[in-house]
């Protein structure tokens, strides 16, 4: 695993064009899933402060929050936008969903 300085660097070199998406995202939505973004858990505990001087590089000028869920998923929000809970909630349902979806999966 890369330690804390390498991933911060890693972070601060990326290039505008792989996180296009997560700003858009964020300037229409104001909510984008970890699922959408290049950056994973050990990103957001890690250098947080990058990726929002990164966000903001990329034209992301608004406030940044980020929340997750029993550490299976995450989001990056806008707190002016969406409540913290809301956000939560949708993480939760969506696990639930993709639990819920799996075993019948395997039986199919």
């Amino acid at each position: 695993m890369l330690d804390v300085l390498q991933l911060k660097n890693k972070v601060n070199q990326m290039s505008l064009e792989s996180i296009r998406a997560t700003v858009e995202e964020l300037q229409l939505e104001g909510l984008v899933t970890g699922s959408k973004t290049p950056f994973n858990r050990v990103h957001f505990n890690t250098c947080f402060a990058e990726i929002e001087a990164l966000l903001q590089r990329g034209g992301y000028h608004r406030q940044l929050d980020v929340i997750g869920y029993q550490g299976q998923v995450y989001a990056l929000f806008d707190p002016a936008r969406w409540e913290a809970v809301q956000v939560l909630r949708g993480l939760k349902d969506y696990v639930d969903a993709t639990q819920a979806y799996a075993p019948a999966r395997q039986r199919g």
